[in-house]
């Protein structure tokens, strides 16, 4: 069996959340965790205007490119590993972020409900 932190929140494995922006906690396009990942990096957000001024304003720019640490900043549209704690901010602050579910790691369910989740499901267009 699968150890928890490779299963998403369907209980298959964990697809990649994003290469172009490289994502993740440690930067291999997957929502995965450790022991060392305090912000808990778990769920994978196609990223919204809303979401990122919301962001900027709680202190965490996402907007601005950091070339010293190879992050090129985020667009809307961009998918991103996002703390599970800052989702939930913004759902409290009625500008949740889509979620991939199949890229969000099963560990998120140790928070949050897969009816939740579900609500805020990113289906891409086809």
């Amino acid at each position: 069996m699968q150890d928890d932190i490779t299963l998403n929140v369907l209980g298959q494995p964990l697809v990649p959340c994003s290469f172009d922006p490289l994502t993740g906690f440690f930067r291999d396009g997957c929502c995965k965790t450790d022991e060392e990942d305090a912000g808990s990096h778990l769920l994978c957000a196609v990223i919204s205007n809303d979401f990122l001024q919301f962001s900027l304003q709680r202190g965490n720019d996402l907007i601005t490119p950091r070339p010293e640490y190879q992050f090129l900043g985020l667009i809307a549209g961009d998918q991103w590993c996002l703390c599970l704690n800052r989702w939930i901010e913004a759902l409290e602050a009625n500008c949740a972020p889509l979620v991939k579910l199949e890229s969000t790691n099963r560990k998120a369910l140790e928070t949050v409900s897969i009816e939740l989740l579900e609500q805020y499901a990113y289906e891409a267009e086809i």
